[in-house]
C-alpha cells in the first residue's frame, strides 16, 4: 500500500501549485515519476553519512526554481510524488529484496521509479525490480569507482560489490566515469571485456556514441556522486580526484534520454555536509534535470 508522504522532493503540496499551472500533481495517483528515498547505510567504509542525503536532497530540492530554462518546461507539472523513506534496519542481504518489493510495487502502477540513497548498495535491489519488467535491460553506471568485487569486508552485497551482484543478471553494462579500482577488479574487466570508459580517457572529450551503442533499448541508470570531481561534491564517501564535470555529465544524460528508454534511475552516495550545502543542492538538481530529459519527448 502507498503511504502519502508530506515532505515532497521540489516541495510540491498536494494541492498543487496554480502560479506554476501544477494542480494535482503531487499526489500518488496524478504523478508521473515517483521519489522513492533510500536512507540506508550498513556498509561504508571511509566518511559516513549518506544515510543522511535523502533528506538534504529533498531539503535541497524545494530551493530550485521548477522551471527549466535548457528545456524551457516546468519538469514538475507531469507530478512528482515522494513516498516515505523505506525502513533501512535490516542487513544488506535482507535490504536488497525490501527495496525491490517495493520498486515492483511502484513498477506495476506504471510509475517511473527514482531511487534517491543512501549507499549505492541499494542500486541491486532496484535492479531486480526493473529487470522483472524489462527483461532487455542495460545498465548505465556513473561513478568513480567499478564497484566490481565479488566480496568486499565479508560481504557479497557490500556497496564496492554492487556492479558484480547486477553483472550476474546483465552482461550489457557500461561504467563511466572510472577512476579507482582494484586488481581483482581489473583482471575481472579484462576476463569479461567489460564496457568501460575510465576519466582519464575521456576528460577531453565524452564518445557518446561508443557509449549508445554499448547500451541496449531500455536503460537504468545508476549515478553515484563521486562520478564529479570533488570540487563540485566533496560531500561523499570516497571524493577521488580527476573527476567529471557538471555538463559533462549532463550532456551524457541528455544524449541517453534523446535515444534510448530510460526506465528507472538513481542516485546515490551523498554525505552531505551542513557546513557546505552546495552539493545537496546539486544532487537535487541533477535529479530534477534528468527527470526533465526522460520527460520533454512526451510532453512537447
Amino acid at each position: 500500500m502507498i503511504e502519502e508522504n508530506i515532505d515532497n522532493f521540489c516541495g510540491i503540496p498536494d494541492e498543487g501549485l496554480p502560479e506554476e499551472g501544477i494542480l494535482k500533481k503531487s499526489n500518488y495517483e496524478d504523478s508521473k515519476v515517483v521519489i522513492i528515498p533510500v536512507p540506508y547505510e550498513k556498509t561504508t567504509t571511509y566518511i559516513k553519512g549518506t544515510s543522511k542525503g535523502p533528506e538534504a536532497i529533498i531539503d535541497a530540492s524545494k530551493n530550485m526554481e521548477l522551471y527549466d530554462e535548457e528545456i524551457d518546461y516546468v519538469t514538475a507539472k507531469i507530478g512528482i510524488f515522494t513516498l516515505n523513506p523505506i525502513e533501512t534496519e535490516y542487513p544488506p542481504e535482507e535490504m536488497f529484496k525490501r527495496i525491490k518489493e517495493k520498486c515492483s510495487e511502484v513498477l506495476k502502477d506504471n510509475k517511473f521509479p527514482v531511487i534517491i540513497g543512501g549507499e549505492h548498495s541499494i542500486s541491486f535491489g532496484f535492479f531486480l525490480a526493473l529487470k522483472e519488467k524489462y527483461h532487455d535491460i542495460s545498465v548505465l553506471q556513473l561513478d568513480a569507482h567499478a564497484d566490481l568485487r565479488d566480496v568486499y569486508n565479508n560481504s557479497k552485497y557490500n556497496h564496492a560489490c554492487v556492479m558484480r551482484r547486477i553483472r550476474e543478471f546483465c552482461d550489457k553494462t557500461v561504467q563511466v566515469g572510472i577512476r579507482s579500482l582494484s586488481f581483482e577488479e581489473s583482471k575481472f574487466i579484462k576476463k569479461n571485456k567489460c564496457k568501460i570508459f575510465l576519466a582519464k580517457d575521456i576528460y577531453k572529450k565524452i564518445n557518446y556514441e561508443e557509449i549508445l551503442n554499448a547500451l541496449g533499448e531500455n536503460v537504468f541508470i545508476t549515478i553515484d556522486v563521486d562520478v564529479f570531481d570533488p570540487s563540485l561534491i566533496p560531500s561523499t564517501g570516497t571524493p577521488e580526484p580527476g573527476g567529471l564535470g557538471w555538463y559533462e555529465v549532463l550532456g551524457l544524460l541528455k544524449e541517453v534520454a534523446k535515444n534510448k528508454n530510460i526506465v528507472g534511475f538513481d542516485v546515490v552516495e551523498l554525505c552531505p555536509n551542513p557546513e557546505n550545502k552546495s552539493p545537496d543542492f546539486l544532487v537535487a538538481k541533477l535529479i530534477y534535470k534528468l527527470i526533465g530529459y526522460k520527460f520533454i519527448n512526451e510532453t512537447t
